[in-house]
């Protein structure tokens, strides 16, 4: 587990940065003075005596305060865990009685036999996005749906599309996508809109009017990002880059922080120096984010070459008053700031 990961681990048990530091810096040496805490974290040694004994109380080091200097030891860490995990346990009774089941609305999933009612939702939805599509469509239905994704891009849409069974895009759907990738073997027809709404149908059922094959159409948020994980992880990498458009004019701004990572990929890799105006939230203690940073790079999977360690990370790096952030998009623990909206603009 890298150093990033941890930290946000330990976030989630509730420790701010500074407590994480210090509990980092005691597990180095094992056992210490304040003072030697003090100087490695970069903290005021009053401050390590604050957070030890909060780090004491819920069971992370012991406090030897009858030793003079006081010394702090970090506990060994599969006690810790231990500890943790009975903690977890013992509220599990409590929670469970005060939770109340729900069934999930009628309305979340349909069920669909018909070739022409999934046609009919996919273009729909297509009509109905506001920020962003992603879909894999077999090459023999990118004609019935090209009216619909060109009135998209004309939107201001971000448009992700995979085109499977062909081995070349066709030449009239160059312009139909933001980035397209083709692939020669046969998939599953899947779109996901805005993160919230979707289809997927299986191989074959959109080739043939008597497909006995089902669909399923989403209209659920939580279900959004695991189609799109499917589809990045899955599905895209294997594929061939066939186009991408043009970077739009700055400035620009987006709620969808795939489009962001987009554009600032195109603008970065025409030499451009960028600003970032964020809105959001710092990842570690939910504090507000209303910032304008320099656009230092983009970790990315859109665009070929791609340079993200796993398929759905998309993260700015960018510089503020000389201090280095990293940001991502809805969800994001790993960065250092979740952005709800970004405008991107040439450096002045």
């Amino acid at each position: 587990m890298d150093d990033a990961t941890l930290r946000a681990h330990l976030r989630r048990f509730g420790l701010s940065e500074k407590e994480v530091d210090t509990y980092l810096t005691l597990l180095e040496h094992g056992e210490a003075t304040a003072s030697t805490i003090a100087d490695v974290a970069g903290v005021s040694k009053r401050y390590v005596y604050s957070v030890s004994e909060t780090l004491a109380d819920r069971g992370f080091v012991q406090v030897a305060d009858h030793a003079v200097p006081t010394t702090i030891r970090a506990l060994p860490p599969d006690e810790v865990v231990d500890e943790l995990i009975r903690d977890a346990e013992s509220i599990l009774p409590a929670l469970e009685t005060r939770y109340t089941r729900t069934e999930p609305s009628g309305d979340q999933f349909e069920v669909v036999k018909s070739r022409v009612t999934v046609l009919k939702r996919l273009r729909s939805f297509i009509s109905e996005a506001d920020e962003e599509l992603i879909l894999s469509v077999p090459v023999g239905l990118l004609d019935e749906l090209a009216d619909s994704l060109q009135a998209a891009r004309d939107r201001g849409l971000l448009v992700v599309l995979l085109v499977s069974g062909a081995h070349e895009l066709p030449p009239e759907a160059t312009r139909l996508a933001s980035v397209s990738r083709v692939w020669s073997e046969t998939m599953p027809t899947m779109l996901t809109v805005d993160h919230q709404v979707g289809i997927v149908a299986p191989i074959g059922m959109l080739s043939s009017a008597h497909s006995d094959t089902q669909a399923i159409v989403f209209a659920q948020k939580h279900l959004g990002p695991v189609i799109v994980a499917s589809f990045f992880g899955n599905y895209w990498p294997v594929a061939r880059e066939a186009a991408v458009a043009e970077p739009a004019e700055l400035p620009v701004e987006y709620e969808n922080f795939r489009h962001t990572i987009f554009q600032a990929t195109l603008w970065l890799r025409a030499d451009a120096t960028l600003t970032a105006h964020i809105e959001g939230r710092t990842t570690a203690d939910n504090e507000p984010v209303d910032r304008s940073c320099r656009v230092v790079s983009v970790t990315q999977g859109l665009i070929e070459p791609t340079n993200n360690s796993f398929p759905v990370e998309h993260s700015l790096t960018v510089d503020s008053g000389g201090e280095t952030y990293t940001v991502g998009g809805y969800g994001a623990f790993l960065e250092t700031i979740e952005a709800d909206r970004v405008r991107l603009a040439f450096e002045d």
